[in-house]
């Protein structure tokens, strides 16, 4: 399963970094000259947070517009046809059952990290539209309107959401210093050193 959905996430970081490397110089330099022009506390797990859900949004518009002029599916309306279409554990399987579910495991999270969410419906709503908005601009553009795909969206995006509830339960439960501005700032470090050497 790592292998496949390594080689995924490859893919994706070869296909989108020229437009990775702009944004993150764009972004940082914005924000750094707000933060000091504000003279506005920094709080780096918080920064870290908020531009990885950008970068994130960044990454998902471009390879969810991608125009591949090697599509042979059409159109799907019908819930879960293109889903038991699968082998499972088959490259496509991999591709677009696991790979349109983990997709929008972030957003999920994030949504969900931002607004706080006590209950996963908001959530939910807000991924039904953003997934429903990627499908029916992909169909506008040449690409095709998969109703699969918005589930799998769904399913990601709660999926997301309990990883939020299930890592906010714990940290309510931790002891103050887990808790603390400091030790935050060095498990985010710590998480983006080991996303570099993966990636």
């Amino acid at each position: 399963m790592l292998g496949p959905l390594s080689n995924t996430i490859q893919g994706v970081v070869r296909f989108t970094w020229p437009m990775l490397i702009i944004s993150l110089v764009v972004l940082v330099s914005v924000r750094v000259s707000y933060l000091v022009k504000n003279k506005e506390h920094f709080v780096l797990y918080k920064e870290l947070l908020m531009l990885s859900f950008i970068i994130y949004i960044l990454c998902l518009f471009q390879v969810v517009t991608f125009r591949d002029d090697t599509t042979w599916s059409t159109n799907n309306f019908i819930p879960f046809r293109e889903i038991l279409r699968y082998n499972m554990g088959s490259r496509l399987f991999f591709k677009n059952v696991l790979g349109n579910t983990i997709m929008f495991l972030p957003y999920g999270f994030f949504i969900s990290y931002y607004l706080k969410n006590e209950k996963p419906y908001l959530t939910i709503f807000l991924t039904i539209i953003a997934s429903v908005s990627i499908e029916v601009v992909q169909m506008v553009i040449g690409r095709v309107f998969d109703v699969d795909d918005i589930i799998l969206n769904v399913l990601g995006g709660s999926l997301g959401y309990g990883i939020y509830y299930l890592l906010n339960r714990i940290g309510n439960r931790l002891p103050s210093v887990f808790k603390s501005e400091w030790f935050l700032n060095v498990v985010s470090v710590i998480l983006l050193i080991g996303i570099i050497v993966l990636l």
